[in-house]
């Protein structure tokens, strides 16, 4: 038998997050034990794959009859991380998941602190004086 290949989907507003590697040792090079790292109150990675965001309601009209059935696809408001960007994120919003020999982190768009986003030379716009 052939084996299907999976595919790993992200569901709300979850973000999966490939941890970076941290630093086993001290400065002083004594090496930290896991659970160490695993104490460590906020942890950096990079977005490999984002969920859809947040699931809205669809806003009715006022000439809308209140019980119109309205359309059947869902709506969301969409999430700021991005295939790419670098996340630092809260360690304990994060789940530790092993998918196909990789390990990952899900994490809810709320435990996010901050985006790091390569920015494209043709979209910065410079001011001139």
């Amino acid at each position: 038998m052939s084996e299907k290949k999976k595919r790993l989907i992200v569901v709300g507003d979850r973000v999966l997050i490939q941890p970076e590697e941290g630093e086993d040792r001290t400065k002083v090079g004594l090496y930290l034990p896991a659970t160490a790292m695993d104490s460590q109150a906020v942890q950096g990675g990079t977005v490999v794959a984002t969920g859809p965001g947040n699931a809205v309601s669809a806003p009715t009209e006022l000439s809308d009859e209140p019980w119109k059935i309205g359309s059947p696809e869902p709506r969301y408001v969409p999430l700021q991380a991005e295939l790419g960007d670098y996340a630092v994120f809260f360690r304990k919003a994060a789940v530790e998941i092993t998918f196909e020999g990789e390990r990952y982190l899900v994490v809810p768009q709320a435990a996010i602190l901050t985006l790091v986003r390569d920015e494209d030379d043709e979209e910065i716009d410079i001011p001139s004086f």
